[in-house]
Parts: structure tokens; C-alpha cells; sequence
């Protein structure tokens, strides 16, 4: 965004003149010591050293006779032979200052010179470039550091963003183009099933909703100016778990909540479906049927931890960085059906976190499954 200023000095100019400007002041205030510390005490007259007085200054007498006493300057003399030196002196101490200040403020404006050449590439959408300025550390050097951070966060940050734009609009396209081959099926051949139609245009309508809501979500979980509240992720367990227990007994799936109380603050509707999707993960990846769920929590340390664990499949240690990003599926999933996944739900546990000021762990067990503990700061 251009900005309508008025042109101003430049940063090198100014510290010029501000260089210059305290060394006239300190030359002017060296002056004034010579002054006021020394001349003012030289005697104002003629100094008779043959008979030890003063005489005030004018032109002889006449009274005296004999050979000229030798010459000793009073103040009128000092006075007139200090103050055009001293001009000349604070003459050359405004051009060395001047000189000089420009000289030093280039070089120490250089770095800040890089940073701004840095900031204009930016500007431009290249976000790889870097500063990587070297020397000691210096205010310069943590501010090229820190620039050189953001571009990096931000490189990561719309990396990341193009990435999910582009696998959301795939993953809303599919349920939509199967929307429209089967109105096209239906248009074409007269004699269809009507009921099997509309029951099947149901399931795929609702999984783009459900995709769709789940985009709207884990965009809010990105905001980190929530409505918070204190929180006690025990009762969420356990009410979540009474949620999904029909769920969880139609695949034979033993859903366990031990642990004690593990309060924090934030947003109980966002913390509520962290757990929500932890829980229901465990339960969809537990594969074959038949395994168990838990979900613990406890507090320790002025933290609250909440620990989901499953049985199942092994899960490969090489997926387990993957599976917080948007749309990427670990192990078999439920494709259709109730509980449908739409591969946002780790995503948004990891979104959820983030913004709560906790950190998402997660680990294979070695017997098979996979094992999710969230940390967030507690409360007394």
C-alpha cells in the first residue's frame, strides 16, 4: 500500500548532522572551559614587571623614561589572538564532523540497507530469499535473524495454504462430479431407481457438508482470539465418549475414560471436538473390529494432558509427521457411513491445540494402533 509522505531527510543525513551537531557542541563547550576556567583570570592591562603593577591600557604618558619593559599580553591580546583560531578550530571540527558522520552512518546503515532490499524482494512474492547477514550479533544481526524467521514462516505458511486450497478442491470436487454423473444417469435413463438415486445423492451431498464444515472449522480453529472459559477436559471425555459409544459398540470396540480432572482454559465447543475427532479417529482405525479405546487425563506440573489411545493396524513411523496435515489419510479409514472421514480430522485437533498454546503428540504403539496425547497449560 502506497502512502502519500512528505519528502523528509534520510536516517543518513540525519545522523550526519546529528554527528556533526554534538561534535560544534563539544568543541563550543571546550571553548567555553578555556574561557571561563583561564582567560577571564588573565589581568586586563599593562604588566610593569619593574615595578610590579598594572596599568590600565591607552597610549603613554610620558612619565616613564629609560628602556621599554618587555612585552607580556594581557587578556585584550589573548582575546584577540584565541577567538579567530577558535573559529577556525570549530570550522574544521563541522567539516570532520560532517564528513566523518556521513562516512559512519553509511557504514552503519549498510545492514539495514540489505534489510530493506530484502523487504522490497518480498514485496515483489518471492519469499525465499534471505538475509543470512553475518558478524557478531548485533541489534542489525537479531533483526535480519528475525526477518529472515518470518520469510521462512511465511514461505512454510503459503506453501501450506496452497497445498490445502488445492486438496480441498479436489476433495469437494469428487462428491460433486458424483453428484452430477448421477443426475446425468437419471436424466438419460427414465426408468432408474428413483429411491436408490435420491438415497445416493443424499450419502455424497452429505459428505461435501460435511467436508464443508469441517474447512469452516478448522479455519476458526486458526483464530486465536476465542472465547475462553475454564475447561476440564475430564467431562468432555466423558461426555464425548458417551457420544460415540453406540458407534464404537457397532464395531465391537471397547471405549474406556479413566483418569482424573485436567482443567484448562479456552473455548469448551472448540476443545470439545479435539476430542470429538480424537476419539472418533481411534475408534475408525480400529481395524480389524474388536479392539479398545482409551482416553485419559490427568494433570502434572501445571499441565493438562489428555491421552487417546487405540489398538489396530501398525502404524509406519514415517506417517506419523503426515498425519496432521489436511487431507491425508493413515490407515484404512470409514469411507461412507455414519462418521464418515473426510481426512480434516487430525488437522483440526492439531489446529485446535496450536491455537489453545498446547502441543500434539503423536506415537505408533508397538503393539499396533496409534497413540495421540494433547498437552495444554492448566489451571489450579
Amino acid at each position: 500500500m502506497n502512502m502519500n509522505r512528505r519528502p523528509g531527510l534520510s536516517a543518513r543525513l540525519r545522523l550526519t548532522l546529528s554527528y556533526a551537531g554534538f561534535l560544534m557542541l563539544a568543541g563550543a563547550l571546550l571553548l567555553a572551559v578555556v574561557w571561563v576556567f583561564l582567560l577571564r583570570y588573565v589581568p586586563d592591562g599593562v604588566h610593569l614587571t619593574g615595578q610590579g603593577g598594572f596599568l590600565p591600557e591607552g597610549p603613554p604618558s610620558g612619565r616613564f623614561r629609560g628602556p621599554a619593559p618587555p612585552f607580556v599580553p594581557n587578556r585584550t591580546d589573548l582575546q584577540r589572538a584565541f577567538f579567530p583560531r577558535a573559529a577556525q578550530a570549530l570550522a574544521c571540527l563541522l567539516v570532520f564532523g560532517l564528513l566523518g558522520g556521513w562516512i559512519l552512518a553509511g557504514r552503519m546503515l549498510a545492514p539495514l540497507t540489505r534489510i530493506t532490499e530484502a523487504a522490497r524482494t518480498t514485496g515483489t512474492g518471492s519469499l525465499s530469499h534471505r538475509i543470512r547477514m553475518q558478524g557478531r550479533q548485533d541489534e542489525f544481526r537479531e533483526l535480519s535473524d528475525a526477518f529472515d524467521s518470518m520469510l521462512e514462516q511465511l514461505e512454510s505458511h503459503v506453501a501450506e495454504q496452497q497445498r490445502f486450497a488445492a486438496n480441498a478442491s479436489h476433495e469437494l470436487r469428487t462428491p460433486l462430479a458424483i453428484s452430477r454423473a448421477l443426475l446425468d444417469v437419471a436424466r438419460k435413463d427414465p426408468t432408474a431407481d428413483r429411491d436408490e438415486l435420491v438415497e445416493r445423492l443424499h450419502t455424497v451431498n452429505q459428505r461435501a457438508i460435511d467436508i464443508t464444515e469441517a474447512l469452516l472449522l478448522l479455519s476458526r480453529g486458526d483464530r486465536a482470539n476465542l472465547a475462553r472459559e475454564r475447561v476440564d477436559l475430564s467431562l468432555i471425555a466423558e461426555e464425548t465418549a458417551e457420544t460415540l459409544l453406540p458407534f464404537a459398540e457397532r464395531r465391537r470396540i471397547t471405549l474406556t475414560v479413566t483418569g482424573g480432572a485436567a482443567r484448562t482454559h479456552g473455548s469448551a465447543e472448540l476443545l470439545a471436538r479435539m476430542v470429538t475427532n480424537l476419539v472418533q479417529n481411534a475408534i475408525v482405525h480400529n481395524l480389524p473390529a474388536g479392539g479398545t479405546v482409551t482416553v485419559h487425563t490427568w494433570a502434572h506440573d501445571g499441565t493438562s494432558v489428555l491421552r487417546v489411545e487405540n489398538s489396530g493396524r501398525p502404524v509406519p513411523p514415517e506417517l506419523i509427521p503426515t498425519l496432521t496435515e489436511p487431507f491425508q489419510r493413515g490407515t484404512e479409514r470409514v469411507r461412507t457411513g455414519e462418521h464418515a472421514g473426510v481426512g480434516l480430522g487430525l488437522a483440526i485437533v492439531h489446529s485446535i491445540v496450536r491455537v489453545h498454546h498446547g502441543t500434539l503428540d503423536l506415537a505408533p504403539r508397538p503393539a499396533g494402533g496409534l497413540l495421540a496425547t494433547v498437552h495444554l497449560p492448566g489451571t489450579p
